[in-house]
Order: C-alpha cells, then sequence, then structure tokens
C-alpha cells in the first residue's frame, strides 16, 4: 500500500468544529445500536456452534 499523494490543485484542509448536541446523540445512538447488533450477532454465531458441537 503506497502513499496517496495530494493533488497539486487541491488543498484538503479540515476545520475542527464542534458538534451539536443533535449530531453527538445521533453518533452515540449509532454507536450504541451498531454493539448491540454486533453482540447478536455474536451469541448467535456461539449458539449456533454449540447446537453443530451436539450433533
Amino acid at each position: 500500500m503506497g502513499l496517496i499523494k495530494e493533488p497539486l490543485d487541491v488543498d484538503f484542509v479540515v476545520d475542527p468544529r464542534p458538534l451539536t448536541k443533535a449530531e453527538e446523540k445521533a453518533i452515540s445512538d449509532f454507536i450504541r445500536a451498531d454493539k448491540e447488533k454486533r453482540k447478536l450477532k455474536e451469541l448467535r454465531a456461539k449458539a449456533k456452534r454449540k447446537t453443530k458441537q451436539l450433533s
């Protein structure tokens, strides 16, 4: 994997700004939902492995 060079005619400048309360809540809700989804997926995989071992 190589280094990505910035084109000569384009400047990548990021102006950080504080998040609004609505944006913070949206990000927190997304992270919480994603963690729950991953946890359920992991639990299903464990249950599936247990049933295969018992067979």
